[in-house]
Formats: C-alpha cells, structure tokens, sequence
C-alpha cells in the first residue's frame, strides 16, 4: 500500500521502520528539518519537510493515490484535520489517528476517523489483561460494523455459574466464540454449554449489547 505518515517523533519514527519493512510505498511529513533529514539519511529519501494539515503540503505527498493516511504527531487536533483532508479532500480510503487525550476519541469517531489509537487505552487494556478482577476486556473493535470482540470473565459468585448457554437469555446480535476454563482447556460453546466459575469468555457483540452481556456473565442483572 501507498501510506502517508504524519508525524516523525518516537511512534512516527518506529512505525515508518515497521511499515517500510513489510514491503510498503511510504512517505512521511514532518515539520522538523533536522528530524526530517536524519530519516532521510537513515530510510531513504522517505520523507518530506511540511505541516500534514496543510493542504499544498498533502497534495504534494500525492495524498490523492494514498491507500491510507496515519497521523500520530503529539497533538489531537492535527492528528484530527489532517485525517479529516485526507478523507474529504482526497478520498483517501483509510484514515488512522492518534489519541493522547482520552477524552477527544469519541469526536474523532463522530468526524469519520476509521480507526483512533488511544495509548492510554491501550495501556489500561494491557493491564486489565494481568487483573483477575478486571471485569470486561476489549481485545477488538471493528468500528466500521459497530462491533466489538470482548473478553469477559466469570466470577465465583456469578448467578450464570451452572446454568447453560441457552438460559442465560445472551442477546441475539452476541455470538460466544470461545470459553477459556481455569485450568487453561478452550472450549467453543454451544447451547449446551455450562458456565464455570472463572471461565474467561470472548464474546462477539455489538457495542449496544456490551454492557447487557457483561452484567449477564457477571449475574449482575
């Protein structure tokens, strides 16, 4: 693919490495001459001085033939208007941006972003995953079908230990995909399936059935 990369600090820099590295076209648009020149002088000639909200600056990168822009300098708000030119202005088909602020995410969302990188999501998601107690954790989000896939885990105390799949009333657009028990066995359920305490659970929903489904497995309702 033809990727356009806006920004070169750490994660712009490593991301251009990786993406480079997997046998893709990419070009970089940094403000900084020194930064901009170092990378040259290491990648190639991968990179051009400019601010990516600019729009001579895009066009210049041929925005208009890229298969995927991604924004990831340190600011929120140029990480949001260079991907809203670059899905308005030139069509470009895959828009990635990064979030620093938590609290912007759902406003990129709203705007069109196709995909928002939250680090401090992620980093909580990481955690969550070395919690026992941490009660839902999001491994996937398909946003584009409004889909999640979800990892949720039973507790001791749950009301839906013992019972089976088919009693628990799971909304319809929620599909079971796979139940890890304690001892570290992968089942794929059917309706017969029987909940045990500590199952940890991925789930297949829609982001309107989340909370539903965990307070089911959780025997909240």
């Amino acid at each position: 693919m033809y990727i356009i990369l806006i920004g070169l600090g750490r994660v712009g820099y490593y991301l251009a490495k990786a993406l480079l590295d997997e046998g893709h076209e990419v070009l970089a648009i940094e403000e900084s001459p020194e930064i901009c020149a170092a990378v040259n002088d290491e990648m190639g000639s991968v990179c051009i001085r400019g601010d990516g909200c600019e729009t001579i600056v895009l066009e210049k990168a041929g925005t208009s033939r890229a298969d995927m822009l991604i924004a990831v300098t340190g600011d929120d708000g140029h990480n949001l208007v260079a991907c809203q030119l670059a899905k308005h202005k030139f069509n470009v088909p895959r828009t990635i941006a990064r979030v620093r602020n938590p609290r912007h995410e759902a406003i990129f969302k709203q705007l069109g972003v196709d995909v928002t990188i939250n680090s401090t999501a992620v980093i909580m998601e990481a955690i969550a995953g070395e919690v026992p107690t941490h009660p839902l954790t999001h491994l996937l989000d398909i946003r584009d079908e409004g889909l999640e896939i979800v990892e949720i885990k039973v507790p001791p105390e749950s009301s839906a230990v013992g019972k089976a799949v088919v009693e628990l009333g799971i909304p319809p657009d929620v599909k079971m995909a796979l139940f890890i028990r304690k001892e570290g066995k992968h089942q794929v359920p059917g309706h017969d399936t029987v909940i045990q305490a500590e199952d940890r659970i991925i789930a297949l929903t829609t982001t309107e059935s989340e909370a539903e489904l965990q307070n089911i497995l959780r025997g909240t309702r």
